[in-house]
């Protein structure tokens, strides 16, 4: 282990933790956006007009089928790197053009979500409702997950910064334990937003129970 942490060098950690911190940085975007296009979808699905139920259904059936490489790279060759509008530059970053890549996913993920939480609020069980809360952090963390795409167009994340690295070791064994390192520094925040739901998930869920017991 010590040569292949020379071999690093002592770059390789801090350079690896700003990688990760733009793999969250795309989640938060994708998940902001996906908010802001999802829940007014909800809100036409959980209506009672025949039209827009339908609307809604194909629009997010839609965002659900978009497959993220293609949406991905459509967005980084449609708008040229010089774009302007009205002599403001208006060309995205590699950063951006990825969280946007994601927002098909978070934006049904939201609009599934978020339908449910309007049935709960209207059945008046407003901790129901609340599940929408934990519902959206575990697609925040899948989004972080899949956010490993940046490294197909350059964009320098956590997944990027490894593949670099590993194209610097001569040796197939120092490459896999770079990858097992990899696994473990993302795997470890992951884990453990993951466990953070599901105590949320049965937290919420005890508070409901308990109300409808002592509901008479």
């Amino acid at each position: 282990m010590s040569p292949l942490l020379q071999r690093l060098g002592s770059d390789f950690l801090p350079t690896f933790m700003a990688g990760m911190s733009v793999n969250f940085e795309i989640a938060a975007l994708a998940v902001v956006i996906g908010l802001a296009a999802g829940l007014p979808l909800a809100y036409a699905r959980a209506s009672s007009s025949r039209a827009t139920i339908g609307l809604s259904l194909t629009l997010i059936g839609l965002m659900r089928a978009a497959p993220t490489f293609v949406v991905m790279f459509f967005l980084l060759n449609v708008i040229p790197r010089d774009a302007e509008l009205f002599g403001v530059p208006v060309a995205l970053s590699g950063v951006m053009i990825v969280a946007l890549s994601l927002v098909p996913y978070s934006a049904a993920y939201a609009a599934d979500a978020g339908v449910e939480a309007l049935q709960q609020w209207r059945r008046g069980s407003h901790l129901g409702a609340l599940l929408f809360l934990p519902n959206m952090t575990r697609a925040f963390f899948v989004v972080v997950m899949s956010s490993g795409a940046a490294a197909a167009i350059g964009v320098t994340e956590g997944i990027s910064v490894i593949l670099r690295q590993a194209e610097l070791l001569p040796s197939l064994g120092g490459r896999l334990v770079l990858f097992a390192i990899g696994i473990v520094m993302f795997g470890v925040p992951l884990q453990l937003g993951f466990a953070f739901i599901r105590w949320l998930q049965r937290a919420l869920g005890s508070h409901m129970a308990r109300k409808q017991t002592s509901t008479p």
